[in-house]
């Protein structure tokens, strides 16, 4: 199976994306109507929160309800600082499609928030009910999901975009080295996306590939996954070319093994039916 292992769909008028701003080419509604035509051989997709609120959870779900079978997992949000946030994630675990959940933990100030004591009943209602972690961070915060696989051992943890590394002014450490131990030290996984919109518009297979190379040193491929990271990937060049980017870069590998970042490391770390 071929997966798409992050993707978004939102509709505006929801109103609860607050990051989206009137004048971007993404302030407009991105159904699954408009991905299909992009997909070409891909056989299911990871649909991935956008928005900090149990609301669009229910929305994604009800998308993917409704996908015909294309979605096969959804990564949703809660507030894992509420009291009963552990009650609420057990709730929202009866849900087969529910694979995940992600806090925004770039858009928080705190870089070791995810650290407080506060937050354990949630994580471990996560790692109880086999809900994986989605670490939407900055290279800033890769010491902290270090502690955090520390702390909670049985937690599931995929790193989204590779930590965002500074791909377009060419900054390569700390980041190498941190995600490196984070590889070397925990299961953790990551994802190959997000990658083209960290290295600019313009961006050139060849600005990407150190930072490639670094992922499959670190990771191996059976703890990769590739996801475009649509409809934001359409402010960098589009679904089509950051696919074509991948293919290419991953041409030197084996069969297998570009076969379990095309989809079988997904289906393996989300549970896709």
């Amino acid at each position: 199976m071929i997966v798409d292992a992050q993707h978004h769909v939102w509709r505006i008028g929801r109103g609860d994306y607050g990051w989206i701003r009137p004048g971007s080419p993404l302030h407009r509604d991105y159904t699954l109507a408009d991905l299909r035509p992009l997909l070409g051989d891909i056989d299911a997709t990871v649909l991935v929160q956008a928005a900090p609120t149990e609301a669009e959870t229910g929305y994604l779900l009800n998308v993917a309800r409704n996908s015909g079978g294309l979605v096969r997992g959804v990564v949703g949000w809660e507030d894992l600082a509420l009291r009963d946030a552990a009650t609420r994630i057990h709730a929202m675990a009866t849900d087969a499609l529910l694979k995940g959940l992600r806090p925004m933990l770039q858009d928080i100030a705190d870089t070791a928030w995810i650290l407080q004591p506060a937050l354990r009943p949630a994580l471990g209602a996560m790692e109880s009910a086999r809900l994986c972690f989605d670490a939407l961070i900055q290279p800033r915060h890769l010491p902290a999901i270090l502690g955090l696989c520390g702390r909670h051992p049985d937690l599931r943890v995929v790193v989204d975009h590779g930590a965002k590394p500074a791909i377009a002014t060419g900054g390569f450490a700390p980041w190498a080295d941190d995600i490196a131990r984070l590889a070397r030290e925990t299961p953790a996984m990551c994802k190959l996306s997000g990658l083209v919109t960290e290295a600019g518009p313009h961006w050139k297979i060849d600005d990407l590939r150190r930072y490639v190379d670094h992922l499959l040193d670190c990771f191996g491929p059976r703890r990769l996954m590739w996801g475009s990271d649509w409809p934001v990937v359409e402010l960098a060049g589009g679904y089509a070319s950051w696919r074509a980017a991948t293919l290419s870069l991953l041409r030197e590998l084996d069969a297998d093994s570009q076969a379990a970042i095309l989809g079988g490391t997904a289906v393996t770390f989300y549970g896709l039916a």
